[in-house]
């Protein structure tokens, strides 16, 4: 991991590896790793995910606080680090529970470089030190360790312990590329440490020592009273997963740390979901998450399905959702370097999937295989299946694999859907970067795609969308992707209501926990395995997008409550953020096909997030007030960090520490605008007598006009700003504000 000397300082030390107690100090390949020992079980632990218990913590996106929590053979142990300052760091240790005598339980401190320099421990001055590249890391601890080991590896320390035990002295030393302090859980039961990066070794002792005596970096919480915790749930499932990958030498946002497929994974879906996440906190992380789920974009034109460090899935691609994060990442950040960078592979995939996937040529699409590369189930019914994300869903058990085509006998809804967004918001995007004969090429085909569902894709018996034979009759079975064309825009008024009885069907979707992806009444539903039954994130998550697009705000509502309380059973006292859920009990882990730290799973707290501040492409950047208490913030905004706050009846958005705009209106704002010179908004809730709405900061001279649809509104100056009176205002309807430059008054 040596030499990422571009690696941005807020993440230079950071939880890189897949060991995550291990810091790594990216830019010079430096660790210090915690090896701990347990001589009742005669066993070591790296503390890593897929072998040993772990629990994690809080996590910034970034370095400033990484908390985790683990156990060995009964002694269990939480670690803290936190930066002091890009180039210090301060760790330290408690054990909470010992399962032996605690002299005969080791935590190690090893200390090493990934290029093997020599590591050189001071016994006087009781400090580890190297130097690389004409620079010093300095390690000192708390308390002097009993005693230094100098080993030639990690695995060589690992091996000293589990061979000699813990009353050993033979590997004494002090010069190694492996330097291991070793402390006891009798004398040491809460220790700690300071690292240093320097150009000096003096100086980067003394900033070492300077660390002990330094307050741990804390964490605000971000997210109070409705919803509370959700976006502080969202920030540390991105932050744990966030991860270095050696072999292409980038960070990235894995899936998970914990199950991984080789020395890097990256599926094309779920590698743009988080990049979402990413946006609500780091701008510069999600478009890096893009990059890496676009750099599988193929010759032929589609996105790889799956590319690790042991195949690659070139055969098939996955549901198209690309254009609908880039737009949403766009909304949120106002980069329109997001969409430049992604336009082009994005476009490319748009065309690949019609000329590929569609061999009636009818406009509508099937999943398949290609005849190119040598990707695991290439050309096999599994294969085509995997381009839906929906593997073993009951929506394929009626599909035929046709040689002849390399796709499945049916019609998939989902893909369609997909598809027909994707192509919306790659015309909203051509457009955006000034290019207008593929911003009509693609609106056309989005509104070809949203016709051919409406009417092909509809199942006039049952009164609900659903996938069908090219040549045939509906598929009996029934997924969530049945509302995917409210998320595309492709459901008539008349459907979109017969979709709303089907939601809250207790005998299909409906229920405590939702949204099950076999229906209940299904036999499928019995199996809870996989698509069969259990309940997705991100299939929830395009469920509630296409609520919120056809102004069904109380199902929307409830969708994301119910989702933000299926999360919260296994976040709050197991930190579980599962891949998958148990349908009628809302249980995580009860089946081993789930992994227990999946990035999508914090798509279920970002939806109840999004329900007090949020962006979608219809009604932009949407702020509600109900009334009840809240604080949700700092996350990233087109006005930069910004905070809403919700207390006794008033919204606040703040951006940074000042406020920019108070009300005390109810319902909802949305297609919210800040300019240098204006400001907008949709204006949509009950008329309320007392109405105001007021530009904070904003002097009442600089105002040029104020206009509530088509008519005038009048402003006064106000202890806060400017502000506008709504009294009589009723319904729904859009303030347009114009005013002078900030710093200047309307002459």
């Amino acid at each position: 991991m040596r030499g990422h000397t571009t690696t941005p300082l807020s993440m230079a030390w950071n939880s890189w590896s897949l060991r995550p107690a291990e810091l790594f100090y990216l830019p010079l390949g430096l660790k210090i790793t915690p090896v701990l020992y347990s001589t009742r079980a005669r066993a070591t632990s790296l503390i890593e995910p897929r072998k040993d218990k772990v629990r994690f913590g809080r996590h910034a996106v970034g370095n400033r606080l990484i908390e985790v929590e683990t156990e060995l053979a009964g002694t269990g142990i939480g670690f803290s680090a936190g930066a002091i300052d890009p180039f210090v760091v301060k760790g330290s240790w408690s054990a909470s529970t010992l399962g032996e005598w605690g002299t005969r339980f080791w935590l190690t401190l090893a200390i090493s470089a990934e290029g093997g320099e020599t590591i050189r421990y001071d016994e006087k001055e009781q400090v580890a030190l190297v130097e690389i590249d004409r620079r010093f890391l300095a390690v000192v601890s708390r308390s002097a360790p009993i005693q230094v080991t100098a080993h030639d590896s990690i695995e060589a320390l690992r091996a000293d312990f589990e061979e000699n035990g813990y009353f050993y002295t033979a590997t004494r030393g002090s010069e190694a590329p492996v330097i291991a302090l070793r402390f006891n859980m009798e004398m040491m039961r809460d220790g700690g440490y300071g690292a240093a990066i320097a150009d000096s070794a003096e100086l980067a002792v003394r900033n070492a020592r300077a660390a002990l005596y330094a307050e741990m970096p804390d964490l605000p919480e971000l997210h109070q009273g409705k919803f509370e915790g959700a976006l502080d749930a969202v920030r540390d499932v991105v932050g744990w997963n966030t991860i270095w990958d050696a072999v292409n030498r980038r960070a990235y946002t894995a899936v998970t740390r914990i199950w991984n497929l080789g020395e890097f994974a990256v599926w094309y879906n779920d590698q743009t979901f988080a990049a979402l996440l990413a946006s609500m906190f780091d701008a510069d992380l999600a478009r890096q998450n893009m990059a890496v789920a676009l750099a599988g974009a193929t010759p032929q034109g589609n996105v790889a399905c799956i590319v690790t460090s042991n195949d690659a899935w070139v055969d098939r691609s996955q549901p198209p959702h690309g254009g609908l994060v880039a737009w949403l990442c766009y909304q949120r950040t106002g980069e329109r370097s997001m969409l430049e960078a992604s336009f082009e592979a994005l476009s490319r995939n748009q065309r690949w999937w019609r000329e590929n996937r569609d061999p009636d040529g009818v406009g509508l699409i099937s999943c398949g295989t290609s005849e190119v590369g040598g990707g695991l189930y290439k050309g096999t019914i599994f294969g085509a299946r995997n381009e839906t994300g929906m593997d073993n869903s009951t929506t394929h058990d009626e599909a035929l694999y046709e040689p002849d085509t390399r796709t499945l006998s049916t019609f998939d809804l989902g893909l369609n859907c997909a598809l027909a967004l994707d192509a919306e918001m790659l015309s909203r995007m051509a457009d955006v970067l000034g290019k207008p004969e593929e911003a009509e090429e693609f609106a056309w085909l989005a509104e070809s795609s949203r016709q051919l569902i409406r009417a092909e894709l509809w199942d006039e018996e049952r009164k609900i969308f659903a996938n069908r034979q090219r040549k045939g009759g509906f598929v009996r079975s029934l997924s969530p992707t049945s509302f995917y064309p409210l998320l595309c825009g492709a459901a008539s008024e008349e459907q979109a209501r017969h979709l709303l009885t089907h939601l809250s069907d207790p005998k299909t979707f409906g229920g405590d926990f939702i949204l099950p992806n076999a229906t209940r009444d299904d036999p499928a539903f019995a199996e809870n395995v996989y698509w069969r039954g259990r309940i997705w994130p991100n299939v929830n998550f395009m469920v509630w997008l296409g609520l919120k697009r056809y102004g069904f705000a109380v199902e929307a509502s409830a969708l994301a409550t119910k989702s933000y309380d299926l999360f919260m059973q296994s976040w709050r006292e197991h930190r579980v953020a599962a891949e998958n859920y148990n349908a009628s009990t809302g249980e995580a882990l009860d089946q081993g096909d789930t992994d227990p730290f999946y990035i999508w799973a914090a798509l279920l707290p970002m939806m109840a997030a999004d329900e007090i501040s949020g962006f979608d492409p219809w009604s932009g950047w949407t702020i509600s007030n109900d009334g009840r208490d809240a604080r949700f913030g700092p996350f990233l905004s087109p006005v930069g960090l910004a905070t809403v706050e919700i207390s006794e009846g008033v919204l606040r958005i703040y951006r940074g520490e000042k406020p920019v705009l108070s009300t005390n209106l109810t319902g909802r704002l949305s297609e919210v605008e800040f300019t240098p010179t204006g400001f907008a908004c949709v204006i949509d809730g009950p008329p309320m007598p007392a109405g105001h709405l007021t530009l904070c900061g904003l002097d009442a001279s600089a105002i040029v006009g104020a206009r509530l649809d088509d008519v005038a509104v009048d402003w006064s100056a106000t202890p806060e700003g400017a502000g506008f009176d709504f009294s009589k205002a009723e319904g729904r309807a859009k303030l347009v504000v114009w005013h002078a430059p900030a710093g200047r008054k309307q002459s």
